[in-house]
């Protein structure tokens, strides 16, 4: 049987070069000329030649995904990425070389091929990448109108217009709609996409119980926090599990998911999806200081997941909002593997609270140690279940 025949158009690009950047790709069928698949991302600050060659990965990605046999044509715009990958010219800018080898390792050789396209022969990803950074700008997270296999997806649903904590819709599946199975279903879903939650590490913080959020000083790990880190990171080599590590950017997430990459051998993805909460005008205090210094602004904040710390602060709901488009982003990203997501207290709660359906106020019976686990395995179906929930036994 012959092999089916795919294009990949893919495109990059970068307000400022480096500045907000996102890429685009679209997978085409190189018989009839149908969209089969897009992709689009804003990766935040990057160069030009950093963002298209994000968008070939993605791109091939994408083709791999639908037929893995299959006889890719790759055509871009960028002279660079084409000439690199043909072999005709020499990658000298450190950036762009593991770009350049995790794009060789998507497919076998002879299954590839480049071409070199004028721009305006490249419209239909250029206009993905342009869409991905301009929801980036807005804070939001593109969306694609071709699923995977074909034929333009249904307008999805507006977002509510209140400040709602409503978990985003799943996306559409490439085939009919499937009610989503409850209990013990039969239908093989595959592999689920499983994040294994770390907390990072006590801070100085950390034992005084200081609101320490986005907006704070930024602590770095204790004696005692680099010591968890090692411990845990012990604890996940011998079980062997985890596929990639991504973390929030700030130093004490860092600090911890270095420890660990270092045991595993895995490099450290950053998501701003994964901060903390920005308290505020709280930053640093304590539950009692605060109740002190502003008693209407704390009983306000217990009682609504709409209202902000003081200050200009972050709400649990927008924090939600945040935390579901990350946890979107990295699903699509990790199909089918096992990651681990350092971050801190509020996302992991919230990652747990959107898995169970379980209301707001959940948020406030969950108790989560510093470099404690949890585990949270999400579905073919759009179900989630919750496998594990801030366990230390790795430090005893």
């Amino acid at each position: 049987m012959a092999r089916r025949r795919f294009i990949v158009e893919a495109d990059g690009g970068s307000r400022g070069n480096p500045g907000p950047a996102g890429y685009g790709a679209v997978v085409l069928d190189a018989v009839t000329g149908e969209p089969l698949a897009e992709v689009a991302e804003y990766i935040g600050t990057a160069t030009n030649n950093v963002a298209e060659y994000k968008g070939l990965i993605a791109g091939l990605r994408a083709a791999h995904a639908l037929d893995p046999e299959a006889e890719v044509q790759v055509r871009m715009d960028s002279k660079l990425v084409i000439e690199q990958m043909s072999g005709r010219w020499k990658i000298k800018h450190p950036d762009l070389r593991p770009l350049a080898t995790e794009a060789k390792g998507l497919l076998p050789p002879g299954q590839v091929t480049y071409g070199w396209i004028p721009r305006e022969k490249n419209s239909y990803a250029d206009r993905l990448a342009n869409e991905a950074m301009d929801a980036g700008k807005l804070g939001e997270q593109w969306q694609p109108k071709v699923p995977p296999g074909g034929t333009l997806a249904a307008a999805a649903p507006e977002a509510p217009a209140d400040d709602t904590l409503a978990e985003p819709a799943a996306p559409e599946a490439p085939s009919a709609a499937v009610a989503p199975v409850r209990g013990w279903g039969s239908a093989d879903l595959g592999a689920p996409t499983t994040f294994v939650l770390l907390r990072h590490g006590e801070t100085p913080l950390t034992p005084e119980k200081r609101f320490s959020g986005s907006g704070g000083t930024d602590p770095g790990l204790s004696d005692i926090g680099h010591r968890q880190a090692e411990l845990v990171a012990a604890s996940l080599a011998a079980r062997g599990t985890i596929q990639a590590i991504v973390t929030s950017p700030l130093k004490r997430c860092r600090e911890t998911a270095d420890a660990v990459a270092a045991r595993l051998g895995l490099d450290v993805r950053v998501d701003e999806g994964l901060r903390e909460t920005d308290f505020g005008a709280w930053e640093g205090l304590t539950f009692a200081e605060v109740r002190d210094r502003h008693p209407d602004d704390l009983d306000a904040w217990l009682a609504s997941s709409k209202t902000a710390p003081t200050g200009g602060g972050e709400s649990f709901a927008a924090v939600a909002r945040r935390v579901a488009l990350c946890r979107d982003k990295l699903i699509a990203r990790y199909a089918g593997r096992t990651v681990l997501l350092v971050t801190h207290v509020t996302p992991i709660k919230t990652l747990t609270r959107l898995a169970l359906g379980a209301p707001p106020e959940s948020l406030f019976r969950m108790e989560l140690s510093a470099a404690s686990l949890s585990a949270v395995a999400y579905y073919g179906d759009g179900n989630a279940s919750l496998r594990l929930l801030n366990d230390t036994s790795h430090l005893r």
